[in-house]
């Protein structure tokens, strides 16, 4: 069977919410993804038996009360995924920063017995929640002399429990690796600048673009690693002296270098080195005086903030609010105020204040000039990012480059899966920038095979991350037909190292070639993986690049298929994905659509359970919701097909509800990479560049390059919250080679959730969540070794 999880676990079934009532509500800036969270606490809270209370537009409804706060039920959060802001409203409001306004949101609470609350929102909106918190009992017993209410309430309602969510488009919010709506803003500034291009390049443009973030640079930076931007703009690293001329500088070295367009990226509060602003009109009058580009300034506004969230916001917001739930019924007088947020892709608690303090911490260091200390403040995440775009954006001149005389090769094998591009434009810039010379295979290990192998160069990658499919071209073949032939290339072209971009035939390639070491002294150099494909089934890698496009695909398709039953009464859709026998996309593409229910090969089902999902059907159709999604993985079971479980709905629902089916096909695989996997490409293929450079030095001797440990071929994967390099032979006992995946997948303990937020009972593992951690500052050194 296929295990999630490698300890005894504990199941929150003893967690019973009897008795408690929650109130939820949404504060500050709206950000998408932030009704996933409200969704997903309020079918928690339910099936948990505790009463949910809306608090309409934020802690101005908590001080209004009457009609602002409102007990829900199931139904009332139904077809608000895909929906973007907050359908509940949040407003800024005055009266809950003043004594008198919270002793009235106090006894609007107490009037309900709410003394649990979860709160989704920026920094303000939290410490605000921790005020009220530290000043409850002194609240209640201010009502209680005023009259207004008894002492037995004072003691039954003696303690309010706070767990805050963070909903804001910056991502500026310490301990949290992600916040509801970042990954979004993304795409929203992704889909804009991709458009820009298209007709930059028609008119040989300089286009100016001005992003959110008043005090944090995230957007700006990511957007500028996403699309190759050549400069960009940030408050916590504003240039050096003279930034005017090394820009123009820059830009006009682009154009020289046949490049047709520049794009620069200002965010809303970039500053100089002296705390003055920077602004994008500023940076366009500079460019058209200094060196008469056709320039345009777009400034995106408040277009970040609205569209429909990302699959990835989806289900980020939906994992927090499930776990916000949890602390809320585990939560004692004694532990403090908590933030439930993501750290690599594990769930994890932190005190409320720490985060809060740490965020400030930066603002203070910004503002009293100290830089460095406020980019190591912001995580390392972060400050991964800025090195990456330093490291990509900017060519040295030739004279300045070191001179390795090592030859690297680089491919892409397998099947096609967005933002592999970015990743060869990664090797190739950091290989230059190393000193070697960098190679490109066309067509995988067969076109490897027949020689179609040329020298790349830094500027024949430019415009590579945002381009969708393999440009190198990719192919199924393995290698082990082909040895003799690929051995004579890597002898003909002296490549002293290979960079390997794809998906399981990849893994397998790099298995058989390290195999066939002890007949081909050619093989013995170090080879490493990167890996890339849409079904995320390769071993030692919680994430592959291309996956999240394909998630992104398959949520916007089921939104689209959902919203086509609005008009007709009583519809179920059957949709199948793609993934081979690995159920991610299925799984995950269930949660972040919110299906009913997820067939896949990692969790056996039979006819009964078939049956009982056709019931549940049936019940829900009673309900005002009328509508069902149900996804497959296409090679869960080879009896129950796709059309199988088409008829079988179709026989068993007659005279309740309709059936349609969808295949998804190839469209999973193409389009253009979403920002996550332009950024996850970008950052580990980087990486995995610095590992090869590390390795030719080691295993240089007399003149020639020798590696034949194990240790020499590698597989570059995030586990858990950090990038490690994992000998394949290592990860052969990790695999199930007969179906394709890996024995061993994070994403399994996710079940459960999708289960329970569809109205199923079942059991969920809370093992991993529950302890509260503190928030830790990373030495610079930790920057180097792990996170993404």
């Amino acid at each position: 069977s296929y295990s999630a999880m490698d300890h005894q676990p504990k199941f929150f079934e003893n967690l019973s919410g009897t008795g408690k009532a929650i109130g939820v509500l949404t504060s500050g800036g709206d950000a998408q993804g932030m009704n996933a969270a409200v969704r997903a606490v309020v079918r928690m809270g339910i099936y948990v038996k505790a009463k949910v209370y809306f608090i309409y537009e934020g802690y101005q409804g908590m001080v209004d009360g009457g009609d602002n706060i409102v007990e829900v039920s199931w139904e009332s959060v139904s077809s608000i995924l895909q929906v973007g802001g907050t359908v509940i409203g949040s407003a800024r409001c005055k009266s809950f920063r003043t004594r008198e306004g919270r002793l009235q949101a106090a006894y609007n609470l107490v009037q309900r017995g709410i003394t649990n609350l979860c709160v989704i929102g920026g920094d303000g909106s939290l410490t605000g929640a921790n005020l009220f918190r530290e000043e409850w009992s002194g609240l209640l017993e201010e009502l209680a002399q005023k009259g207004k209410i008894d002492g037995e309430a004072v003691k039954k309602y003696a303690y309010l429990n706070i767990v805050g969510m963070v909903g804001s488009i910056d991502n500026d919010f310490c301990g949290t690796d992600m916040t509801i709506g970042t990954d979004s803003a993304l795409h929203r500034i992704i889909e804009v600048v991709d458009a820009i291009m298209t007709t930059a390049q028609s008119h040989q443009r300089t286009f100016v673009l001005e992003v959110m973030g008043r005090h944090c640079g995230y957007l700006a930076l990511v957007s500028a690693l996403a699309c190759g931007a050549d400069w960009v703009f940030i408050p916590e690293y504003p240039p050096e002296e003279g930034w005017e001329d090394s820009m123009c500088v820059k830009l006009s070295e682009n154009r020289a270098r046949k490049k047709r367009l520049n794009i620069i990226i200002v965010a809303e509060g970039a500053i100089d080195c002296h705390n003055k602003p920077i602004t994008s009109e500023k940076v366009k009058d500079l460019v058209v005086q200094r060196l008469g580009f056709d320039t345009r300034v777009t400034i995106l506004g408040h277009v970040q903030r609205g569209g429909t969230p990302s699959a990835f916001d989806r289900i980020l917001a939906s994992r927090m609010g499930v776990e916000a739930v949890l602390a809320l019924l585990e939560a004692t007088p004694a532990t403090p105020a908590c933030v439930v947020s993501l750290s690599g892709n594990q769930a994890v608690r932190l005190p409320l204040m720490e985060c809060v303090q740490m965020t400030q911490e930066v603002q203070k260091a910004m503002d009293e000039g100290r830089f460095v200390e406020a980019v190591r403040l912001r995580g390392r995440s972060f400050e991964n990012n800025l090195n990456t775009y330093k490291l990509l954006s900017h060519k040295k001149p030739d004279a300045e480059l070191p001179k390795t005389n090592f030859n690297v090769a680089v491919l892409n094998v397998g099947a096609p899966a967005a933002g592999m591009n970015a990743a060869v434009r990664a090797a190739v810039r950091v290989g230059i920038t190393e000193g070697h010379k960098m190679f490109a295979v066309i067509d995988g290990f067969e076109g490897f095979a027949r020689g179609k192998i040329k020298e790349i160069n830094w500027g024949d990658v430019g415009g590579w991350t945002g381009q969708g499919g393999s440009i190198l071209g990719t192919k199924r073949t393995l290698p082990a037909k082909y040895l003799e032939k690929i051995a004579d290339q890597m002898r003909t072209n002296n490549i002293n190292a290979l960079m390997v971009i794809g998906g399981f035939e990849a893994y397998l390639g790099l298995l058989e070639l390290s195999a066939a070491r002890e007949k081909y002294d050619e093989f013995c150099v170090p080879m490493v993986m990167v890996p890339a494909t849409v079904s995320n089934n390769v071993p030692g890698s919680d994430f592959s690049i291309g996956a999240d496009t394909a998630l992104n695909t398959i949520t916007d398709t089921c939104d689209r298929i959902k919203q086509s039953a609005s008009g007709t009464k009583r519809r179920v859709f059957i949709i199948e994905t793609m993934g081979g026998y690995c159920g991610y996309l299925a799984n995950m593409g269930a949660l972040a659509a919110g299906a009913d229910a997820a067939y896949i090969f990692e969790e056996q089902f039979d006819i009964r359970e078939l049956q009982a999902n056709v019931e549940h059907l049936t019940e829900k159709m009673k309900t005002s919701i009328q509508r069902g999604l149900v996804l497959r993985n296409e090679n869960c079971n080879e009896n129950y097909t796709t059309d199988f479980i088409y008829q079988l709905y179709s026989e068993e629902g007659k005279g309740v509800f309709d059936c349609r089916k969808n295949v998804l096909g190839h469209m999973q695989q193409g389009g253009a990479p979403s920002p996550f996997d332009r950024n996850f490409g970008t950052k580990i293929s980087a990486k995995a560049m610095q590992w090869i450079s590390k390795k030719l030095k080691e295993s240089y001797r007399k003149g020639k390059v020798f590696a034949n440990t194990d240790d020499s071929v590698c597989l570059l994967g995030i586990r858990r919250r950090n990038l490690v390099f994992q000998p394949v032979a290592e990860l052969k006992t990790e695999t199930d080679f007969v179906h394709r995946i890996p024995k061993e997948q994070w994403w399994l303990k996710l079940r459960p959730l999708m289960k329970i937020l569809a109205k199923y009972k079942t059991s969920y593992d809370v093992s991993d969540s529950g302890q509260l951690e503190h928030v830790a500052m990373h030495s610079p050194k930790e920057a180097e070794t792990g996170a993404i």
